[in-house]
């Protein structure tokens, strides 16, 4: 009887047969399972561990991902545009899902915070938009739009760059002699940072709202704010005048606003109007507490309807009713504030909104002394809160700190109390200056645009105010323009204008990263580009001073 005897097999080739079983059981999940778009392999391995210490049994079998953890681009959502098509789709994939995800939650809670803290309001929610399916909803569409365009100004800036790379090698000879321009144009180093910008025209998925003007007029402010610190940073800006910089926004941004405010209200942002409203006690008059609750009072903003009415009638002058009983208000609603304004008083203007008082000049140092303590405890309580990060600096050099907090304080609310005294003070300055019939409605801007003149006291660390009030103003003249006829809009030009903003910034971003003087921002950049939540110019002098260290020793 014959025997078989199997070949001895050694114990290399058995441990070799057992990894690769190994192997091919993990590929799946590194490979085709859809978990990698869900989690990348670091927060895997968070988990992993978690549940390691608080599972009663340790006996875990090794995680697949433990072969995986040398590839950085596997890592973490940081990958960058070079890595591998599979790992890189799914990061992408990943994190857009999580900006879809993580905004919508955000915007549909504060839309709830809003409706409970309006809750008595009747024009909170109709019915119709309680009723409307969720995806037409315009969170959903913001949404869907934000996470589209991470995920395509990803893709696309990685196929600009495959292109280039595979344009530039020595198979494509023969193609960039043909199609020279052509050539020049897909090989340039900024192709791919434009090419990557056509992803904003997705803005165009969301509600064609307040929300995405909002954002667009925001894009186009900091772009071309970029643009202007790489001019500065390459030294093109190196002749101009000391005198000449952001804060020259604030008188235009203040005229045009002042001017909406008065004759196009509806076009004037409230918030902005509700602050000025609020910190003119001595122009905007109040109900007094012993007036007779049955009698009307004019409203704050009958009051500034009022004044418009006075500039269309060429600011006439004011003829009390103390002296002559008969004389008639040219300005209805306005009695209970000129009926008994003092008879000295020579203008209309001023019976309005200082009907107790004869000197514009002393109202003005009244105003001043009210409203400067106010405005300082207001701007100590936010400088205060946006201190809180630096809390180290603080503890280090306490008083070097507090000087510094102290004078930006002081210079705020110096520039913003001023500013909204001369807005007022000026419309009866200027009475005595010009005769009614010069400038009746237009002088509103000249009020506005002497007021932001104080924007001088903040010029060195208020350029943020200044862009804040500037995009505020570039909304309102918007409105304003479309409202009576001085131009029409374009459908979808907001989009278009947003793609050729991002395009700008991602030029600037590609070729003088500290243009972009924001941290946030820059990280922001890196991800959309596919190099991860990662500051180039934090790295950039980390390594700097790397190199200074090593040469030194």
């Amino acid at each position: 009887m014959t025997t078989i005897v199997p070949p001895a097999t050694s114990s290399k080739a058995l441990l070799s047969s057992n990894q690769s079983a190994d192997d091919d059981d993990d590929a799946p999940y590194t490979r085709k399972n859809p978990l990698r778009y869900a989690i990348s392999a670091r927060e895997y391995e968070l988990l992993r561990q978690y549940l390691v210490t608080r599972s009663s049994s340790r006996q875990i079998r090794p995680s697949p991902l433990e072969k995986t953890s040398s590839n950085p681009s596997f890592d973490s959502d940081s990958t960058s545009s070079d890595n591998d098509g599979p790992e890189h789709n799914a990061s992408t994939i990943r994190l857009s899902t999580r900006v879809f995800l993580t905004s919508y939650a955000g915007l549909t809670l504060y839309d709830a915070l809003l409706t409970l803290i309006r809750r008595n309001n009747v024009s909170t929610a109709s019915p119709a938009t309680s009723r409307r399916p969720f995806y037409r909803s315009p969170n959903f569409k913001l949404s869907l739009s934000l996470s589209s365009i991470l995920l395509f100004h990803r893709l696309l800036r990685r196929f600009f760059t495959r292109l280039r790379t595979s344009l530039l090698s020595n198979d494509a000879v023969s193609f960039r002699r043909r199609n020279p321009l052509t050539s020049n144009i897909l090989t340039s180093t900024l192709t791919p940072a434009v090419g990557a910008s056509l992803s904003g025209l997705l803005l165009g998925l969301s509600a064609a709202d307040q929300t995405r003007l909002t954002i667009t007029i925001y894009a186009l402010t900091r772009s071309l704010e970029f643009l202007y610190n790489y001019l500065d940073i390459r030294e093109y800006t190196s002749g101009q005048p000391s005198w000449l910089g952001s804060w020259l926004l604030m008188p235009l941004a203040t005229g045009q606003l002042l001017h909406a405010f008065v004759f196009d209200r509806d076009c004037f942002p409230e918030t902005y109007g509700s602050f000025i409203l609020k910190r003119s006690p001595q122009y905007i008059q109040t109900r007094p507490l012993d007036y007779p609750p049955q009698l009307p009072w004019p409203s704050t903003f009958d009051i500034v309807d009022s004044l418009g009415r006075v500039s269309a009638l060429r600011w006439p002058a004011f003829i009390s009713p103390v002296l002559i009983p008969k004389a008639v208000n040219p300005v209805a609603g306005m009695g209970p504030l000129t009926d008994g304004a003092h008879p000295g008083i020579k203008l209309l203007s001023c019976a309005i909104l200082h009907p107790s008082d004869t000197s514009c000049g002393k109202v003005y140092v009244k105003y001043f002394l009210e409203a400067f303590p106010a405005m300082a405890k207001f701007f100590t309580a936010i400088y205060a809160v946006f201190a809180l990060p630096r809390w180290r600096s603080f503890v280090e050099n306490p008083l070097g700190q507090l000087n510094k907090l102290a004078a930006r304080v002081l210079r705020t609310s110096l520039f913003l109390t001023s500013a909204i005294g001369t807005a007022w003070g000026s419309i009866c300055m200027l009475q005595r200056l010009l005769p009614g019939s010069s400038l009746p409605t237009q002088r509103w801007f000249l009020s506005g645009f002497l007021a932001g003149l104080w924007a001088w006291l903040e010029r060195k660390d208020g350029r943020g105010q200044f862009l804040y009030s500037a995009r505020m103003s570039l909304d309102s003249l918007w409105k304003v323009g479309r409202k009576r006829g001085w131009w029409k809009g374009v459908r979808g030009g907001d989009v278009v204008l947003f793609a050729a903003s991002l395009a700008l910034v991602n030029m600037v971003y590609e070729r003088e990263p500290r243009a972009v003087d924001s941290g946030l921002l820059r990280k922001t950049l890196g991800s959309l580009r596919g190099e991860g939540w990662v500051d180039r110019t934090a790295e950039a002098k980390a390594r700097g001073a790397d190199e200074k260290g090593e040469k030194a020793e």
